[in-house]
């Protein structure tokens, strides 16, 4: 069976891993965490990063220290991972679910201004397969009503809107560093925060509310309880294994962009007979081939597609059930036939394998298979 994600693990990050072990200190903030957090700032000019446990407590953490509260509305899409609703319903707040751009899977940005309303708080746009929102219309409708932005660029890493990093856009960017992500940790993630003040508070709230941070730093004496908080902070054996996979970062980008090249060159026949949509790149966005999916005409035929392939010994997969239509999604007041595009969209797109380490026979048959089984089924 060739895997639909598969993490690649060389020498280099078995050595910092074995390092950080013999250094007797795996708790969090060691020296590999200030490694991954100078990389960012090095390569990617990102100041104000914090590593985390999740990209899910990064969400919770931005979602806190946003202020988020019983009685506020926040606009999310509803073609996204649970986690960014989770974060959102946990400070009490309401999330209020908008319909995809069916070119992006990204948040349409024309929907959201007839969604806002008093109690509008925060947009969370979620950077769908690494491809950025339009993120300066999303920030000029911010502005306009005065709004924070929280992006959720869990799928955005090394990702760019007009050159700028996703998450580095809005008040605060979240990062996954899941083992199924570009770079990977196992479970971890990164909060950005843009604000300095609130960059403080978001270094106190992840060290169980405490200053902790700022005695290591040797800023002040002691360290006491200064606010609520709780501990978001990742072993240095996984910041270990993170350092080890930024080093190579490079090579597993060109290893990935290969790979998405590939697929989109192969599928291009199929998409002009109709076959197919293969994914849409605008001028703005610099994508990190995070994922290759197609949209099939169908829901039957991506089934079809999908279950004939794994026939083959090939792992592709579907994506979210949105939010909205899911049980949880329903206690919230939304029914079927609330985000039409959204709906639709959802059952018609298949994710294709794509892991740094597949080798040019297994993409070959891929997109031998792709191509055999669609023109059989259309």
């Amino acid at each position: 069976m060739i895997p639909f994600a598969k993490i690649s693990m060389t020498d280099v990050e078995k050595k910092y891993i074995n390092q950080a072990l013999e250094t007797n200190k795996i708790c969090g903030d060691g020296e590999f965490t200030k490694k991954c957090t100078g990389w960012f700032k090095e390569n990617c000019g990102i100041n104000n990063f914090l590593l985390t446990t999740s990209c899910t407590h990064s969400l919770e953490l931005a979602a806190l220290l946003a202020g988020l509260k019983q009685g506020d509305e926040v606009l999310v899409p509803s073609y996204t991972f649970v986690s960014t609703a989770d974060a959102i319903l946990l400070r009490g707040a309401t999330p209020v679910f908008i319909d995809i751009d069916k070119k992006t899977f990204n948040m349409d940005v024309n929907k959201i201004e007839e969604k806002i309303t008093p109690k509008t708080k925060a947009i969370f746009p979620v950077h769908y397969a690494g491809v950025a929102c339009d993120m300066d219309k999303i920030m000029e409708i911010a502005k306009k009503h005065n709004l924070i932005v929280i992006e959720d660029a869990a799928q955005g890493t090394l990702a760019y809107y007009k050159g700028k990093p996703l998450g580095t856009i809005g008040d605060y960017g979240c990062y996954s560093f899941h083992e199924t992500k570009n770079y990977v940790m196992g479970e971890g993630g990164a909060i950005i925060v843009k604000d300095n003040d609130k960059y403080l508070e978001a270094e106190i709230i992840r060290e169980k509310g405490t200053n902790r941070s700022q005695f290591i730093k040797g800023v002040v004496d002691k360290y006491t309880w200064h606010e609520v908080g709780s501990s978001y902070l990742p072993s240095d054996v996984l910041a270990a294994m993170l350092y080890g996979q930024l080093e190579r970062a490079d090579e597993i980008m060109e290893k990935r962009m290969h790979i998405w090249n590939t697929y989109h060159k192969s599928f291009e026949s199929l998409e002009k007979q109709g076959k197919l949509a293969r994914p849409y790149i605008p001028d703005y966005a610099t994508h990190n081939a995070h994922m290759y999916y197609m949209v099939l005409p169908n829901e039957k035929i991506r089934n079809e597609l999908m279950e004939k392939l794994k026939e083959n010994g090939i792992l592709a997969v579907f994506h979210y059930i949105p939010l909205h239509t899911s049980p949880m999604g329903i206690k919230l007041g939304y029914k079927q036939g609330d985000l039409p595009e959204t709906e639709e969209y959802a059952k018609r797109l298949l994710r294709l394998p794509l892991y740094p380490d597949m080798t040019e026979e297994e993409l070959t048959f891929i997109c031998e298979k792709v191509h055999t089984i669609l023109n059989t089924l259309i």
